[in-house]
């Protein structure tokens, strides 16, 4: 009897600890499939680099608000719903601006080299919320995480504002996210 109800006691606590971590397991595969379809925009040519900067601007937003709600603990229930509403924002937005009847060549050095950086963009949202999955990134650390890819996001609206990302601006794109990839990988072997 004693081994029942502390078994039935375990399988409570995991069912509260997963019901918290449920919504950060959302919003963390919601980053990478909305990175993904930024991402297929801009290969297909769809969004222009300016629409691109445009929404790793709302990225960025989103992973602010993450960040923000994070660093505390657990998400609530009030959290959660304004993320949730920025993100259908944000997922509205990617849609218009891929059927805009706007484009650009995606073989020009600037969407390539946008291309690239969005790529790496939803490879680390993947790492990020595979660390989420597996419980080596506790809420702190992924909204260390978040405010990381959130200044990404931002340095790729400023280098694609004109319409154009230089060489030298995808230089400083790059360090960065060579930054916050050592910072993905600690994080995750601290946690583990």
């Amino acid at each position: 009897m004693a081994l029942a109800a502390a078994i039935l006691t375990s399988l409570g606590f995991t069912a509260v600890a997963s019901a918290q971590e449920a919504p950060v397991n959302h919003d963390v595969q919601r980053n990478v499939d909305q990175q993904e379809r930024i991402e297929n925009g801009v290969k297909d040519g769809q969004l222009t680099t300016r629409e691109t900067s445009q929404l790793e601007q709302g990225q960025a937003h989103v992973d602010r608000m993450e960040q923000h709600d994070l660093k505390n603990g657990p998400l609530t229930q009030k959290e959660q719903a304004q993320i949730q509403h920025a993100e259908n924002v944000q997922s509205k937005d990617i849609y218009r601006d891929t059927h805009n009847n706007r484009g650009q060549n995606p073989d020009s050095k600037s969407s390539r080299r946008m291309a690239s950086d969005v790529q790496r963009d939803v490879n680390q949202e993947k790492r990020v919320d595979q660390g989420v999955r597996s419980g080596s990134l506790n809420d702190a650390q992924t909204a260390k995480l978040q405010g990381r890819e959130a200044h990404i996001d931002h340095e790729e609206r400023v280098a694609g504002a004109n319409g154009h990302v230089s060489r030298g601006e995808q230089k400083q794109i790059q360090r960065s996210e060579n930054h916050t990839s050592r910072a993905i990988h600690h994080q995750k072997k601290l946690g583990a």
